[in-house]
């Protein structure tokens, strides 16, 4: 084992202090030896740092660095400065993983070539009830050319997480997550897409993501609820150009991927921001009404989608009531 490459997994951490053991100790006991991990504890005020040394005190390859509370990119930004490996992983602090993950990913990259390899993921609540999948891994391994991976992701078909998958370090060249930001995976990785040429994914469900109620990494208050689907928006628009310059042949996926996004931010901010004075929304709006007849057009969007463009482009309050309605059906 200490002929391979070492892998550096990154563990944001922050006020976790009764469930971090189980995710570190998932860590330390992988079948592929050679790692460091990095706990990055992002200011915790809860004893969850103390906690940190401690667990570092138990295995020579845990190392710990505190810092100032920045949100979990900026941790995981550290933990890139501070990465020595030839491959990167990242680890919720909620969540565990199965002891041979990093072996099959490390093991698959190997054989195939590909430059990022991931893992199907298990989504589990507090009851340790198992949640509906939201990305259904393949019943096989399955080399994906980026062009295939990304048109995945725009269907929204594929998985975007970073914790699911294993990067080789040059990735990271001159990237970094985007701060103050709700949905940081999707940027960085589809910006990633156009350096490599294939993506592995495996059938295993290898990754456990852990729903607490309460949870620093998945809990929105008031503001961050519309924040999520309004940052949602602007990664459609950031993909869109990524598209046109890098991926011309998705041009089309992209545009339905724009409408997407758009409906769901109209779907669930509060209607009370539904307003004039609320410049984004009314760019969210405009933006369907100018493109109105390439929606209609467009082979991407279901007749679903069409029916809520079109209302939300004439009427969106309307368009509220009329979805409020149909879900109570």
């Amino acid at each position: 084992m200490k002929n391979l490459p070492l892998i550096t997994v990154i563990i944001p951490v922050y006020n976790i202090m009764e469930y971090l053991p189980r995710c570190v100790h998932s860590v330390t006991a992988q079948t592929y030896g050679n790692l460091e991990i990095l706990l990055i504890d992002d200011g915790s005020t809860d004893g969850t740092g103390e906690l940190c040394d401690s667990l570092a005190s138990e295995d020579v390859r845990i190392r710990t660095y505190h810092k100032q509370n920045g949100g979990s990119s900026s941790a995981r930004n550290l933990g890139l400065k501070l990465a020595e490996g030839a491959y990167v992983g990242f680890v919720d602090s909620d969540d565990y993983v199965e002891p041979d993950m990093y072996e099959k990913l490390y093991q698959g990259m190997e054989a195939t070539g590909a430059y990022i390899a991931q893992v199907g993921r298990e989504e589990i609540d507090e009851q340790g009830k198992r949640l509906p999948d939201i990305c259904v891994p393949p019943k096989e391994a399955t080399l994906y050319s980026n062009t295939e991976f990304l048109r995945e992701l725009l269907l929204h078909r594929g998985d975007c997480s970073f914790c699911t998958k294993l990067f080789r370090r040059e990735l990271f060249q001159d990237r970094s997550f985007p701060e103050g930001k709700l949905n940081e995976d999707f940027r960085l990785l589809t910006h990633m897409l156009a350096e490599g040429e294939s993506i592995l994914s495996l059938p295993d469900r290898g990754y456990h993501v852990f729903y607490r109620q309460g949870s620093n990494s998945r809990r929105k208050d008031k503001n961050d609820f519309s924040r999520v689907y309004a940052d949602s928006v602007d990664n459609a628009d950031d993909v869109a150009e990524h598209v046109e310059k890098y991926f011309p042949e998705l041009r089309e996926v992209a545009f339905r991927f724009g409408v997407f996004q758009r409906l769901e931010y109209l779907l669930h901010i509060p209607i009370s921001q539904m307003n004039r004075e609320n410049s984004f929304y009314r760019d969210v709006v405009r933006f369907l009404r100018r493109n109105w007849l390439r929606g209609m057009k467009n082979p991407a969007l279901t007749k679903k989608n069409k029916i809520y463009q079109t209302i939300f482009a004439v009427a969106p309050k309307t368009a509220r009531v009329i979805h409020r309605r149909l879900k109570g059906l």
